[in-house]
Formats: C-alpha cells, structure tokens, sequence
C-alpha cells in the first residue's frame, strides 16, 4: 500500500517518455513525412493497385514465394486479368524498380522495418551488372 506513490510516479515517468516522440513533434509542428520515391517510368501500372502494394506487398512476396517454391508454378495471374511471372529479381527488380537502394530500402528505413531477406539470393539487378 505505501508503494502506490512510487508505483504511479513510475508509470507516469514512463508513459512521458515512451510518448515523448510523439509529443515533442507534435509541440513543435512537425509531422514525419513519407519518403519521396522514384517511380518507374517505364511501367503503367504494378501487378496489383499502389494502395495494395503500400500496405500488402510483403503478403504478396511471401504468396509468391510459397507458390514458387512448395507448387512449382511460376506464373502470377493479377485480379486485372494480366499475368506476370513470378520473379523478385525479373518482375519486380527488372520491369520497374530497379534501384533497391532508392525504392525499397527507403521506405523500409522510414518504416523501421527490416527488409525482407530475399535480398540473401535475390540480389539488386543493376547492383549485379556493375559488378561483372
């Protein structure tokens, strides 16, 4: 009972400093603002909607690898009717985002999210080609 004061002070120090982020950007009138990315020029359109693909992408990679890996089936058929093959580095990398470094890292550096651990085989097209 006589630690109640101690216990309340405690949590009250800490909710202020987990929240702090939040607060101190708020007093001061900013807000953090999303990486400016680089689109592709070349395409019109990505395999599924840009509201999907911010969100969901990684479902999507993940799907793709499960299909490829556990059925052997290497062809993606999008709700638009198109189909794609189903391929990080020829789809994805290839077609459209080509720059790793100015695409996806980015975004997940902005999110504070760990890439994804494709990049282990599936290395950057243009990143390969300099190399050679």
């Amino acid at each position: 009972m006589r630690d109640r004061v101690w216990i309340y002070s405690g949590l009250a120090v800490f909710l202020a400093l987990i929240t702090f982020p939040m607060w101190y950007n708020t007093a001061r009138g900013k807000t953090s603002k999303p990486p400016d990315l680089k689109l592709p020029a070349s395409a019109k359109q990505c395999v599924m909607p840009v509201s999907y693909m911010k969100s969901s992408h990684m479902e999507l990679l993940a799907e793709w690898r499960e299909t490829v890996v556990r059925r052997g089936v290497r062809t993606y058929h999008a709700p638009d009717g198109k189909s794609y093959e189903i391929s990080l580095t020829n789809t994805c990398l290839k077609a459209c985002h080509g720059d790793k470094t100015e695409f996806c890292d980015r975004c997940h550096l902005y999110a504070g999210v760990q890439g994804p651990y494709c990049w282990d085989c599936h290395n950057n097209t243009r990143a390969m080609r300099a190399a050679r």
